[in-house]
């Protein structure tokens, strides 16, 4: 029996949540089914994607549920590379419930080993040559499914003059932004990522805050189109999404509740300037840890008081979990700000 596509496209609309008089955020059930259904569309009707095809793909978590829905809902087989410290067995046990075979590689330095995964899918790739790979990091698919969530932010707010959202392939933010600049080409853009996330030339390290940030560099990650970037530490976000939760009765992951924190900052900065905030992730998943007083408790440092405004950095470099810092990329290649970043004395 063939899949039903209207529901598909009602678990990937976003609520239009009104966070203030200047600010409406797009709070998603499954914002990753955006980009998954249009990849996957796209492949089938080119005839790139055959018959009970077998898709492969690196996750850590959202990409990888919509398109095990999607490939149960069509008949594909489907293999998700992911690390141990990203895949808790809660999520597993969902993702194999639909069919998916899941590969949980050693993680040993808590930074997302996606050098392994992409080494273990090269291999399955090797030795299937005809499965098909999402590529959720490279294909312009990605970014290009987003048109619809501008135009579903342009519906809901007329003129917009900053879009905020956290980066992690890239496809999100980075499509939404070009799709609203073509239309508002005042439109400012800010990303939210996190301290030892390579995406804005941090060094590499483990990271406590998932769903946002990267240990490699994606090719749909666009600097030049990017004008501020923040790092927000879990604790930041943690408390942030509890707010969102308490004061607007939106119950959202961690990746929400920071680009909720910068967003809220950015339109008390600028008060005249209407704000469109993208939050991913629902809090489901996170109830056993987020949402856990005594998850939270064990967690070295949570009781240090988080920061409440950005701290504005002359020099890229990571902070604590509970720092926020700030820095004006002013739309430049990575190569370029890394060039004209201080040395070491």
């Amino acid at each position: 029996m063939r899949f039903d596509p209207d529901y598909f496209e009602a678990l990937e609309t976003p609520r239009m949540a009104r966070l203030a008089e200047n600010v409406v955020a797009a709070a998603f059930p499954l914002m990753k089914l955006m980009p998954a259904r249009f990849i996957l569309d796209r492949a089938e009707a080119s005839g790139e994607i055959k018959s009970n095809a077998h898709i492969v793909e690196t996750t850590s978590g959202t990409f990888g549920m919509a398109v095990a829905l999607l490939a149960a809902a069509r008949g594909y087989r489907l293999t998700l590379v992911t690390a141990s410290s990203l895949m808790d067995p809660k999520y597993q046990a969902r993702l194999q419930r639909l069919g998916a075979e899941v590969i949980a590689l050693d993680d040993p330095r808590g930074d997302g080993n996606q050098t392994g995964r992409l080494d273990n899918l090269g291999s399955i790739l090797h030795r299937e040559p005809e499965s098909f790979w999402t590529r959720q990091y490279d294909s312009d698919g990605n970014w290009l499914a987003y048109a619809r969530l501008a135009d579903l932010f342009v519906r809901a707010m007329g003129q917009i003059d900053c879009l905020v959202g956290c980066i992690g392939t890239g496809g999100s933010l980075c499509g939404t932004g070009t799709f609203l600049r073509s239309v508002f080409p005042h439109l400012r853009i800010v990303a939210v990522d996190t301290h030892r996330s390579i995406l804005f030339g941090q060094p590499l390290g483990k990271r406590t805050l998932r769903g946002l940030g990267n240990s490699v560099l994606p090719a749909n990650v666009r600097h030049e189109l990017i004008d501020e970037i923040h790092w927000v530490g879990a604790f930041p976000a943690f408390h942030a999404a509890h707010r969102l939760f308490r004061q607007h009765g939106i119950f959202m992951g961690p990746t929400s509740g920071a680009a909720a924190l910068v967003g809220q900052w950015v339109a008390k900065t600028k008060p005249d300037a209407r704000v469109a905030i993208i939050m991913p992730d629902e809090g489901h998943r996170h109830a056993d840890t987020l949402y856990s007083d005594t998850w939270l408790a064990s967690l070295p440092g949570w009781r240090t008081p988080a920061s409440n405004a950005p701290t504005r950095l002359s020099r890229i470099e990571p902070r604590s979990e509970a720092a926020w810092t700030r820095f004006d990329w002013r739309r430049r290649s990575l190569d370029e700000v890394m060039r004209l970043q201080p040395t070491e004395r």
